[in-house]
């Protein structure tokens, strides 16, 4: 009998260990698939292909919800792919990835730049980017039409920012005279931007490769000469279709991205500027992807930013937004105060009924930002200016 119950105990405790033998397995694995599929997003970014982006994203989710991803690399690259989601959707301005509608996606992408300051290691190139978002933010508003929402970014930056004074009166003219061509403008282009955050990988990846997963299945095919039949896949791995003597060692210290003679694969030249295009059934439905939960603008919560990889559907989107807090509600419901006329808003009424007249109130809408007021305002203020004799 006693023989039996050791027996028995020795079976348990032996598939104990197989057990928390193959987690460490799982955990080792895991991490090998999170860092290919880290390098599968850096490439789609690199070759501005938004769709492989797309498709790649929640691979990348759901690998990084595993319980055993805990080290700073990770969150560092999570936090990265959060920054890189948005700026490839920078000019898609209906793509939101914050509750906040306002936020468009190159301003979330501003916020999380700035919690990666620790990971850049070239403050000049820090800088350069930061100077890029802010001035990117504003003119993809511009370049869309959207006169208001780029007016609506530089008031939200300046918030959030504290943009030097020469840069701010430059944006500001710009919104105002909406001047899409000016020299600032193509100096600091949604190009160079990209380019920027190129290098920023190139020295990010040169730090900490990610590509055991990717040299051992490139060795692989290579000594087994499996390549794709199709001129679609060929096209897209040129650059693995090396010979055997090309292919470095695994365990060799300094590895670059992808295992081929080019000593630099990330390099940009030409500049390749980067695919916007949504697919037929995306284009008309917003996303919420990787956004940020930073709910206050301190450097406390920026220290440790929470990233959710998540992508929302509209009917999602809305149903998060009726969620309300469990507070006893009073049924009366309050009246919200009306907005106050500054002195600038009245100037700026005067100034535009003296260009196009009393009535063309639409007119005045689009050369001068009221905060969101209609012409119906419009007209109630001048009315008040009227009797007020401010006016005559």
């Amino acid at each position: 009998m006693e023989n039996d119950t050791s027996d028995e105990q020795a079976s348990e405790a032996s598939m104990r260990e197989e057990k928390v033998g193959f987690q460490q397995v799982v955990a080792v694995a895991s991490e090998w698939m999170s860092d290919f599929m880290f390098l599968k997003l850096c490439r789609s970014f690199r070759d501005g292909n938004l769709e492989e982006f797309n498709e790649a994203l929640p691979v990348f989710e759901a690998i990084s919800k595993n319980l055993t991803l805990k080290g700073a690399p990770d969150s560092e690259k999570k936090l990265i792919c959060a920054f890189l989601s948005r700026v490839m959707h920078g000019k898609q301005l209906d793509d939101m990835f914050e509750d906040d509608e306002h936020v468009k996606p190159l301003m979330s992408a501003f916020k999380i730049w700035q919690n990666l300051d620790q990971i850049v290691a070239d403050e000049n190139l820090f800088e350069k980017i930061n100077i890029l978002l802010l001035v990117q933010s504003v003119a993809v508003c511009l370049e869309a039409g959207q006169r208001s929402s780029a007016s609506s970014a530089l008031k939200w930056l300046e918030e959030h920012h504290n943009i030097p004074q020469n840069l701010r009166v430059k944006l500001s003219t710009m919104v105002t005279q909406r001047d899409i061509y000016h020299p600032f403008l193509m100096s600091f282009s949604f190009s160079r931007l990209v380019e920027m955050i190129q290098s920023f990988l190139d020295v990010y990846l040169e730090k900490n490769p990610s590509d055991f997963l990717l040299k051992a299945a490139t060795k692989m095919v290579q000594s087994s000469r499996i390549f794709p039949c199709s001129e679609h896949a060929g096209s897209q791995d040129d650059s693995l279709s090396e010979t055997d003597e090309s292919v470095p060692e695994i365990q060799k210290t300094k590895r670059k991205l992808l295992p081929t003679q080019n000593t630099d694969v990330w390099k940009l030249d030409p500049i390749k500027k980067p695919v916007t295009k949504l697919p037929k059934n995306e284009s008309s439905r917003k996303r919420k992807l990787l956004p940020t939960k930073i709910e206050e603008w301190s450097p406390e919560i920026i220290k440790k930013p929470q990233v959710s990889l998540t992508r929302l559907t509209k009917t999602e989107l809305c149903q998060m937004k009726t969620q309300k807090p469990l507070m006893p509600s009073n049924k009366g419901k309050t009246r919200k105060a009306p907005q106050k006329w500054t002195a600038q808003l009245d100037k700026y009424l005067i100034d535009g009924v003296k260009r196009h007249g009393q009535g063309n109130w639409s007119h005045i809408l689009l050369d001068y930002d009221f905060e969101g007021r209609t012409g119906t305002m419009l007209k109630d203020r001048w009315r008040v200016l009227l009797k007020g004799h401010k006016v005559c």
